[in-house]
């Protein structure tokens, strides 16, 4: 299916988008390889995002095109068509720790843009409890994701470079928001609009 990347088959199991929580995926590590090269900075460690209060609390949204701002959904619809494409089945996070959190039955809504390629990303919006917030924000960090404090949450990221078969270099990485009750998990390959996670957090939090 995805011939450029096909060492990267754990990464790229791609979704469409459905209201409720994601299968889970193989196991497996998501800690960055010795061979790939992230971009993650030591930063001080931000405050848990369960300390928020109740009004930093979201309903899930009912539809994809609601996670964003006119702007970007336009930018998406230009640059990475389709919404959703059917055969698109990449998950929003490679950590078998927080796949083991989507797939325990947390309230969800998925949303992939591109087709199945070696382009594209997957974002899961998710609602959950203070603990998983904690369990989340413990195990991004442990992975090597770079936190800092953001929009009243905390954003984590990391970004990575490997070479394919053809020795074509290939970047991916994750980025994760945290604030209330609310999670936003997004993973990408060859595709990181600028802004994406902090819009959807401005989107849904503003």
């Amino acid at each position: 299916m995805i011939v450029a990347v096909a060492s990267l088959t754990a990464l790229l199991a791609l979704s469409a988008c459905a209201p409720e929580p994601a299968d889970p995926a193989p196991s497996g590590s998501s800690s960055p390889s010795p061979s790939s090269s992230g971009s993650a900075s030591a930063t001080p460690e931000p405050s848990p995002s369960e300390t928020s209060s109740a009004a930093d609390d979201i309903a899930l949204p009912a539809a994809c095109e609601q996670i964003y701002s006119a702007a970007m959904l336009a930018t998406l619809m230009a640059q990475a068509p389709p919404l959703n494409d059917p055969g698109v089945t990449m998950l929003s996070t490679q950590n078998a720790e927080l796949l083991e959190i989507m797939g325990s039955g947390i309230p969800t809504i998925r949303c992939s843009w591109g087709g199945p390629s070696e382009f594209g990303l997957a974002t899961n919006v998710s609602i959950i409890d203070a603990g998983q917030s904690a369990a989340i924000l413990a195990a991004v960090q442990s992975s090597g994701l770079g936190c800092a404090d953001y929009a009243g949450g905390t954003i984590c990221r990391i970004e990575q470079k490997r070479l394919d078969f053809d020795d074509q270099e290939v970047a991916f990485g994750e980025t994760h928001f945290l604030r209330g009750n609310g999670w936003v998990s997004t993973s990408w390959l060859n595709f990181a609009p600028e802004g994406y996670t902090e819009d959807i957090a401005d989107t849904l939090w503003g």
